[in-house]
């Protein structure tokens, strides 16, 4: 008499990528290539709309990492546009190339963000909120009163107006390029590492992520100067895109009312939602901005309501959590074997 030999009991695997994930991100990758080679065939006005609908999505994107991962919800993000694009003259005063001035006014402004972190994080929930827009007009009044960069009726980026429109326009549209994919992929990279989870834990309970081991504020300070880096990086690409910048527009708290618009409607704490939220509010903007007026403004109000009551998750969060989706996971799911 034989007896059956025992069956081992299926295991749960915990993985990343799916096929799906990996079709979406080879995709995306294709996406950016075909994107680059747009100025050859697209007319300078409308790699001109593309290069603002890059800056949306790296604000929002920024925006997300703060509030979306880490618990920073800040209304005062517009201070390191603002320091961006400003930045930009101050490089530039120098002899810099006004594209090397973009990147190295971006690096400055991730400098001032270290001590700005130590005054900010001393508040927290809606101190921490409202303080960073007092910080924000502080920058404004400090450009405000320095008549080398245009005091209150701001300057003009001349060292670009004698390039031929469409060759500026062609390069500023690949720094854009470049510069979103950049960052997008340091955001990626970032919340897939263990301090991606340390921001999450930190999100959730700072006190309870404290007491297993998590460097609290040494995380939340990383991620605060890398959305310092990417606010200012689209200041630089606003005031190359447009060769102006006035202190009232590029310090207007209406910046960050878009990053929360966008995240909002995207779906906040996903990577795939900014970009979603983005391209939606990009699109609502160019058919409607110039002739909505002040309708235009009532309706993005009444939908960014009607998203948080009947679709709190966002498009994209909500159809990621029916379908259990994922297209670039920075996170791990647990397979269960069908036994």
């Amino acid at each position: 008499m034989t007896t059956a030999s025992p069956v081992a009991p299926a295991t749960a695997t915990i993985h990343r990528w799916t096929p799906v994930s990996r079709t979406a991100s080879g995709a995306l990758a294709a996406l950016l290539l075909a994107l680059a080679f747009a100025p050859f065939v697209f007319t300078p006005e409308a790699t001109a709309k593309l290069t603002t609908l890059f800056v949306l999505v790296i604000v929002a994107a920024m925006w997300n990492a703060l509030a979306g991962y880490a618990g920073l919800v800040s209304v005062g993000q517009q201070g390191f546009i603002g320091l961006g694009a400003y930045g930009v003259f101050l490089f530039v005063d120098r002899g810099v190339s006004p594209f090397l001035a973009v990147v190295l006014a971006a690096l400055l402004a991730g400098a001032v963000a270290v001590p700005t972190s130590l005054l900010a994080f001393r508040l927290t929930g809606g101190q921490f909120a409202i303080g960073m827009w007092a910080i924000a007009e502080f920058f404004r009044l400090v450009v405000v009163n320095t008549p080398s960069l245009g005091g209150g009726s701001g300057r003009s980026l001349t060292d670009l107006s004698a390039t031929d429109p469409a060759v500026r326009q062609a390069q500023v549209y690949w720094l854009a390029l470049a510069l979103m994919s950049v960052l997008l992929l340091a955001v990626f990279v970032l919340l897939r590492s263990r301090l991606g989870s340390s921001l999450e834990a930190i999100r959730d309970d700072p006190v309870g992520a404290a007491s297993v081991g998590v460097r609290v504020t040494s995380a939340k300070r990383l991620v605060f100067v890398l959305a310092a880096v990417g606010c200012a990086a689209a200041g630089g690409l606003t005031l190359a895109n447009t060769l102006r910048a006035q202190p009232d527009s590029i310090f207007g708290v209406h910046w960050s009312a878009y990053m929360i618009f966008m995240v909002v409607i995207g779906g906040l704490g996903t990577f795939e939602g900014p970009i979603i939220g983005a391209i939606v509010f990009f699109l609502v903007q160019d058919w409607f901005g110039d002739n909505g007026g002040t309708w235009y403004l009532i309706g993005l109000g009444a939908l960014a309501i009607g998203m948080t009551l009947w679709m709190p998750h966002g498009l994209w969060g909500t159809v990621a959590r029916r379908r259990d989706l994922e297209l670039l996971p920075v996170g791990y799911r647990v397979r269960t074997p069908v036994v």
